[in-house]
């Protein structure tokens, strides 16, 4: 890795801070000496006491308390006290500094203290001061020495390491190896950097819907805004423990947000992420009340209830967007008027991804409320794609909503077709594997895979699951989105139910058939982390296409891919092809996921060590300067790289939240008692009960998967017990 540090990530976050204000400060002067407050003494002789010993490290982010050490500063600087009333200026550099620097940390300009346990400071001692200590003379003196050091270059970036920098902060480029790995170490530093995203987009974006990290300024999606990152990280924060954060969002939520607006919204987007996140959240604060514990979430508390009300109140203005002539979901949905909106592009189609990845969050919400209208709508949808008949269980990627038929024969697993397959097998094992028609769906589309979009590359024989634009008779594609990366961890998990690949295999449904599933899972995992090894940043394309042979090769041909992908023999590079329009990278969470999944399910370390690698390639390439959290990138291929200036929020909702479940112990959300949304939202599995069934069968079909005309239709009900015989017979003869 090139290690570097161009953003002064080395420094404290409180004392980059504290630099930006005191040089905007210097630049008058002048104005400010006459007035010098009285607290200038102590503040001005504190800065230069800390410039003078802090040490420096090359290139390693310090993001443990990120605010904690400058509002000790600010707060005994201010002389703010319980009964000195509501004034914030206070004259003089140091309050110059305090009114920027206070803007940073309050939630707004009114009486409300920058932490609940820090609620004021103690007034300044009004005894006999010497003359060192008095306000005039060491306001300018400090001043002086300021302006001399910025001159000078101290507050430049190209400051060398200072030989008194301690191991603490050397983690980014500290080798550790094999049983020396403390993961739970590098847990916390993913948990650092949550932080750090989390308090710049507090500080300077809070209850925007867009945070822009480089020009640090938030921007709504909405006349009021959605909360899209606040509720989308709701259960990253449960997860990580991180109460006092959790609080202050939990009270926007409650006091400020509103879905009560005349606005047009995705109807997929607004589903998993705010849906998901306040379904998820409301799943993680009941079942596990020690993660980060609210009393206000408590049993009985008046605001017990508080995301499940929000969820229904949001899904009973997504729920018209339905109401379609053939209940294929709309794109868009008016969140006032409830009515669905055609969408604006592909003809007026919906992508077939989005209109069919709503039935974890529905199905889940009906299972909270007892009403099974979101059920029934959620459903229906699977049905109406499924009755279409398409050849091996792949469908294309855009439908009408007006009749239910596809639009074109485009066929991918990477945008708008992705969390179709994704959500086959997490139906079927979010009601306990209790409707087995969502298997055998998620079955014959994985065939389907291997069949027509499993091919290798060339010269080194990499695994791709490539694309067929004009349909499944036509040329293949040799194009692999990030996006598609999330199908090996999917792969895995229907394969073994969630359960460890070593407990499944002691099942009598394994078979030959699952063998083969977990060494494509493998396979495409390698490939994954091959986009990541084959950029300059060591972070993934968002498309990466392949050099292939022509025609291509079956998935039955003989292959094997170079185990280790080292810039020392970089051969394997010639394999991938990366286009100029495509090497940015947005904080994607796909292939961590599937590491995640590989890690739990297989137990091999290596997934971990590749996510440590991605993670410290993100931390060395996408944090932002003066603390403003981490950017996507608009160029991940050139050193330094391009920032975009946008934080996602699936960066904190799904990314770090996925590096911190890779690096926690596994009892830490077992994967056979959950599932995870595409959006990493986390929900129960639960038994059907009375109230709850599969209300759709499926159509006659051939071979092939298309429908026999005339033909009874249909009914899956097969019992574990007899799909396990089954299972146990087509091992026998494989």
């Amino acid at each position: 890795m090139n290690v570097r540090d161009p953003f002064n990530l080395h420094r404290s976050p409180a004392f980059s801070i504290l630099r930006v204000s005191a040089t905007r400060a210097a630049a008058t002067v002048t104005q400010r000496v006459v007035d010098a407050g009285a607290q200038a003494i102590e503040s001005g002789k504190q800065v230069v006491e800390d410039m003078s010993a802090f040490s420096i490290p090359k290139n390693v982010p310090s993001f443990t308390n990120p605010q904690r050490e400058l509002e000790n500063r600010v707060w005994g600087a201010s002389g703010v006290t319980a009964r000195s009333g509501g004034s914030h200026s206070h004259g003089g550099l140091m309050g110059g500094v305090q009114d920027r620097v206070g803007g940073f940390f309050e939630r707004d300009r009114g009486d409300l203290p920058m932490y609940k346990d820090k609620p004021y400071s103690y007034a300044a001692s009004r005894r006999h001061r010497p003359i060192w200590k008095r306000k005039r003379t060491m306001g300018l003196v400090g001043l002086l020495i300021l302006s001399a050091l910025y001159l000078f270059g101290f507050f430049g970036g190209d400051t060398p390491t200072s030989k008194r920098a301690t191991s603490t902060w050397n983690w980014l480029h500290k080798p550790e190896e094999g049983s020396n790995v403390d993961w739970l170490d590098r847990r916390e530093r993913v948990k650092e950097a949550f932080m750090l995203s989390w308090d710049a987009y507090e500080r300077y974006g809070w209850g925007y819907d867009e945070y822009h990290p480089v020009t640090k300024h938030g921007k709504q999606m909405t006349p009021k805004g959605m909360g899209w990152i606040i509720v989308d990280a709701l259960d990253t924060m449960m997860l990580m423990n991180l109460t006092s954060r959790l609080t202050h969002a939990r009270e926007w939520i409650s006091n400020t947000l509103d879905y009560n607006q005349d606005q047009e919204v995705n109807t997929f987007e607004t589903t998993i992420r705010m849906l998901g996140g306040l379904l998820s959240a409301h799943y993680l604060s009941t079942e596990f009340p020690d993660m980060a514990p609210i009393a206000d979430d408590d049993e009985g508390a008046a605001g017990e209830d508080l995301y499940l009300e929000k969820a229904k109140d949001l899904a009973d203005r997504l729920i018209g967007a339905f109401d379609s002539p053939s209940g294929v979901p709309y794109a868009s949905v008016n969140l006032k008027t409830n009515e669905g909106v055609v969408s604006h592009d592909d003809g007026g189609a919906s992508s077939t991804a989005e209109a069919a990845t709503l039935q974890l969050e529905l199905k889940y919400l009906s299972k909270l409320t007892g009403e099974t209208m979101y059920w029934e709508k959620a459903e229906h949808v699977i049905k109406v794609i499924d009755d279409n008949g398409r050849e091996d269980g792949l469908v294309p990627i855009y439908i009408y909503a007006q009749d239910g038929k596809f639009r074109g024969e485009n066929i991918r697993l990477g945008s708008r077709g992705d969390s179709y397959y994704e959500y086959l097998i997490k139906q079927y094992l979010q009601t306990s594997k209790e409707e087995p028609i969502y298997e055998e769906l998620w079955d014959e589309a994985l065939a389907g895979v291997r069949k027509h979009l499993i091919t290798y590359s060339k010269p080194s024989q990499f695994t791709v699951l490539a694309e067929r634009p004009s349909g499944l008779g036509m040329p293949m594609s040799p194009k692999m989105d990030h996006l598609v990366c999330f199908m090996p961890g999917s792969i895995a998990l229907g394969a073994t139910g969630g359960l460890t690949e070593k407990e499944a295999r002691k099942l009598p449904t394994w078979n030959k058939r699952k063998d083969e599933e977990m060494q494509l899972a493998s396979e495409l995992t390698h490939t994954c982390w091959g986009m990541y090894k084959a950029m300059a940043t060591g972070l993934a394309p968002e498309i990466a296409h392949f050099q292939i042979d022509d025609p291509p090769l079956p998935v039955s041909a003989p292959h094997k891919a170079p185990t280790t992908l080292s810039d020392e023999d970089p051969s394997w590079k010639e394999d991938f092809v990366i286009k100029p329009n495509d090497n940015h990278n947005l904080q994607r969470p796909e292939t961590v996921e599937s590491l995640f999944y590989m890690w739990r399910i297989t137990g091999d370390v290596k997934y971990r060590e590749w996510g440590w690698e991605m993670f410290k390639s993100f931390v060395n390439y996408t944090a932002v300067d003066e603390g403003g959290g981490f950017s996507s990138l608009s160029d991940a291929n050139t050193i330094p790289p391009t920032m975009r200036d946008n934080m996602e929020s699936f960066w904190l909702a799904e990314t770090l939240k996925y590096f911190y479940l890779l690096f926690s112990p596994d009892d830490l959300i077992p994967l056979d008692k959950v599932v995870i949304n595409t959006e990493a939202h986390i929900f129960p599995r639960f038994k059907l009960g009375p109230l709850f069934k599969t209300g759709w069968e499926r159509k006659p079909r051939g071979p092939d998967g298309k429908i026999l005309a005339d033909q009874p239709v249909k009914q899956v009900t097969r019992s574990v017990g007899v799909r396990a015989a089954e299972e146990v017979k087509t091992a026998g003869v494989s």
